[in-house]
């Protein structure tokens, strides 16, 4: 009786703190399979990638769908498939796990002019070395400048986020056609520093984003046993994996380091035990403008999303907006024009969240 009236006052407690933000959830559209990531091109339409390496081409006030064939060699192992992408000025940017010799693979990039019946990829990046693992490939892409950064994860192999001469565990800067930057950290004083990296020391950032107002680049890392962060992509720095833990352990229970110490860069908000970050947002829009300038969050672990009020890199408060609510979110969007939010789940569904 003690276990149904706490389960009974737990989900008072959600409903709640959905309608007290007075906020309306409706399923846009559902039946899609292990999808990953999602990018609006324009206000109705949007690209759905799959991890198994399909390309969908989705009409959401018709709800419907075309599937887009491609030319990519794609990977699905673990954690890796056809993951992350990104719609720009006519192109398509995606980023994957590049299927490569004896079982390896790559964190890789590729990009392809826009067509609703064939997308013609050409790689722009390749993470090196390929590596046999189906784990943290990272891969969240975001545009600032007519600069492309990629998020790579470090693959389970710990310590090589502290090698520069490798990228995994790395984010990466590059221009749109995969030219390296003439000012990127190689060139000005990191000479052993492969030229592509921005900044190293990550494990699996999984979510990335560009402020709108203040014009610098966020970042979630799912930590280890608890260790999950969010912060700021920051020039020619080093986070500090593996070592650092950010206050969580190994899975055996082991202790990794310490949480943070000088030298590296600090984050902004860090969650133990573990929520399983996934995307993120800051947001801008009319539809919750007063939320404009937090981070909004999202969680496969707990199944939530949350609100992150930040100032000069200083945290002040984070609410959580829900949880348990529809599911693991792999990726959350704004809609152009309307500051509606979209999230996208594990089980295949796109919601659409609103006042």
């Amino acid at each position: 009786m003690k276990k149904i009236i706490l389960i009974i006052f737990f989900l008072s407690i959600q409903i709640f703190n959905v309608l007290s933000d007075d906020l309306n959830f409706k399923e846009a559209i559902n039946g899609l399979n292990s999808p990953w990531s999602f990018s609006f091109i324009n206000e109705n339409k949007i690209l759905v990638t799959e991890k198994p390496g399909n390309i969908i081409l989705i009409d959401l006030s018709t709800k419907k769908t075309k599937k887009i064939k491609h030319n990519l060699q794609i990977l699905e192992h673990g954690q890796g498939g056809l993951l992350e992408v990104l719609y720009y000025n006519d192109l398509v940017f995606v980023s994957y796990s590049e299927n490569l010799k004896k079982g390896n693979s790559s964190t890789s990039v590729a990009s392809a002019k826009f067509n609703e019946n064939f997308l013609d990829f050409k790689n722009i990046f390749r993470a090196v070395p390929p590596i046999n693992s189906g784990y943290h490939f990272g891969s969240r892409l975001v545009i600032k400048d007519n600069l492309l950064y990629v998020t790579v994860g470090e693959r389970g192999k710990g310590m090589i986020a502290q090698d520069p001469t490798k990228h995994p565990g790395s984010i990466i800067r590059i221009h749109l056609d995969g030219k390296i930057p003439k000012d990127n950290p190689k060139f000005k004083g990191k000479s052993n520093w492969k030229p592509e990296i921005y900044q190293i020391g990550v494990r699996n950032p999984q979510g990335m984003a560009l402020s709108p107002y203040d014009d610098k680049i966020y970042l979630t890392n799912h930590g280890a046993k608890g260790g999950d962060w969010f912060g700021e992509a920051k020039y020619g720095e080093n986070y500090g994996w593996k070592i650092l833990g950010w206050g969580g352990t190994n899975y055996t229970g082991t202790p990794i380091g310490p949480k943070w110490k000088p030298g590296f860069t600090k984050a902004i908000k860090y969650w133990v035990p573990s929520i399983a970050a996934s995307s993120m947002i800051i947001y801008k829009g009319t539809e919750f403008k007063e939320w404009n300038g937090d981070a909004l969050i999202t969680s496969l672990r707990d199944q939530s999303l949350r609100k992150i009020k930040f100032k000069s890199n200083k945290f002040l408060n984070e609410k959580i907006i829900f949880k348990g609510t529809i599911g693991r979110i792999r990726d959350i969007e704004i809609q152009e024009n309307t500051g509606k939010i979209f999230l996208l789940t594990d089980s295949g569904s796109i919601w659409r969240l609103q006042k």
